[in-house]
């Protein structure tokens, strides 16, 4: 990848993008309270199965899709695809972050680069954040493959943050839990590339059945 590409990459991946991520725990705030989740190798192996199976794999996959389309102008796919996003959001608040985080990211976008505020017009209504992703990555013309890894590795970041102040561990502990999802991150993007449509699936009732629960918590942290 160019350096300039890399630049791009970095920028839109980075922690420090104003998107509201780190309000958000997916669920592992209650999963700790419960004693589901309590210390580093538990919440290895959740992410782990999350990237496996789980929704953040069917969310690349979607970013993925949201690249294609940028690319080929295809202004109906964006917005199939951005529906079909919101319809596999299985609480409200899954569904609030992933709008929320795509209205910032929108926003954001628009302004640093007002030349992409046309693409965005193609969603119609609250843009996910899966979508906005990937019309980023297009417009910057990062490579899929390095988009998608990145995408997977902002989100593994995000929760492993999460889990040092809620569980917690220490920040080398958490640095070396991102060093063990490595070979998970390597193997997992490359399936993702090659899903064809009608694959597309997801295994998260355990995320699912935490975001409910947590919209109920009594004292909270975390927006999810």
């Amino acid at each position: 990848m160019n350096l300039d590409k890399l630049l791009y990459l970095l920028q839109l991946a980075s922690p420090a993008l104003p998107i509201g991520a780190y309000s958000y725990s997916e669920g592992l705030e209650i999963l700790v309270e419960q004693g589901v989740i309590c210390n580093e190798s538990q919440l290895q192996e959740w992410m782990e199965q999350s990237l496996s199976y789980g929704s953040v794999r069917l969310e690349a996959a979607i970013a993925l899709r949201a690249i294609h389309a940028t690319i080929k102008g295809d202004r109906q796919a964006l917005n199939y695809w951005n529906d079909w996003s919101t319809a596999t959001k299985e609480t409200s608040e899954l569904r609030a972050a992933s709008w929320q985080m795509g209205r910032s990211l929108s926003r954001l976008l628009m302004d640093i680069q007002p030349q992409i505020a046309d693409i965005f017009q193609a969603c119609k209504q609250d843009c996910n954040y899966s979508i906005a992703y990937g019309i980023a990555a297009a417009y910057w013309e990062i490579p899929p493959d390095a988009a998608i890894v990145a995408y997977l590795q902002s989100w593994a970041t995000n929760l492993m943050t999460a889990g040092v102040k809620l569980i917690p561990l220490g920040q080398t502990t958490g640095q070396q839990l991102l060093l063990n999802l490595h070979p998970t991150l390597l193997r997992v993007t490359p399936e993702i590339l090659m899903l064809a449509d009608e694959e597309l699936s997801s295994f998260s009732w355990g995320l699912s059945l935490a975001s409910m629960a947590h919209e109920t918590q009594y004292t909270r942290l975390f927006r999810s």
